[in-house]
């Protein structure tokens, strides 16, 4: 009696594991890396420095292009757009800042990650709207528009994770220079975001 009631139950659970397995979502191919192909595309959420006011953080989304050789030097394109809002007693500033870089890096891939060292260099283009809070004059235009370019520079470090497929995701920052009213200033600017990579 008692070996029959173990027999039961036994058959029991392994009829219950077998339709369990059946239906099993997540198995070892999962996460596996499918990909492993020279060229990815990233975007992501940005934060940095602005280019033409002395603080404040800007905030805004970024788009990239990368190409690797084949060994441990890739290249590509990165595309950027923020905006601060900063105000005074006397002014309101908009500033919205797009960011052009051609890229350089060098990588070193580590089982599903890579960590990389990433040099920009490229235009910064400022669109400043300048709005004053309070005029003495009746009929003042209050508004002022103006639009700049602002030579500049990045290195960042870059690490990427392989997550499932041939999506990644990626991390990115460091100190950036931009040449602004005769003078260099240093800033910063860091993104995360995630990765295609065919």
């Amino acid at each position: 009696m008692k070996f029959s009631r173990s027999f039961a139950v036994g058959a029991l659970l392994a009829s219950a594991t077998a339709s369990a397995d059946d239906h099993v979502q997540v198995d070892d191919d999962t996460f596996a890396v499918d990909s492993k192909g020279g060229l990815a595309v990233d975007t992501g959420l940005l934060v940095a420095s602005p280019a033409a006011l002395p603080s404040g953080m800007s905030t805004g989304l970024v788009a990239g292009i990368t190409r690797s050789c084949g060994c441990h030097f890739a290249y590509g394109v990165r595309a950027s757009w923020s905006t601060i809002t900063e105000s005074s007693l006397v002014w309101t500033v908009d500033q919205t800042d797009f960011r052009l870089r051609a890229t350089g890096s060098i990588r070193h891939d580590a089982g599903r990650g890579s960590i990389a060292l990433r040099l920009g260099l490229g235009p910064t283009f400022v669109h400043e709207v300048r709005t004053r809070n309070q005029s003495m004059e009746a009929g003042t235009d209050l508004t002022t528009r103006a639009w700049g370019t602002v030579p500049a520079g990045d290195l960042d470090a870059m690490f990427s994770l392989h997550v499932a497929g041939p999506w990644l995701a990626v991390a990115s920052g460091g100190p950036s220079l931009d040449h602004f009213g005769g003078a260099f200033v240093l800033g910063w600017s860091a993104s995360l975001g995630v990765a295609w990579q065919p």
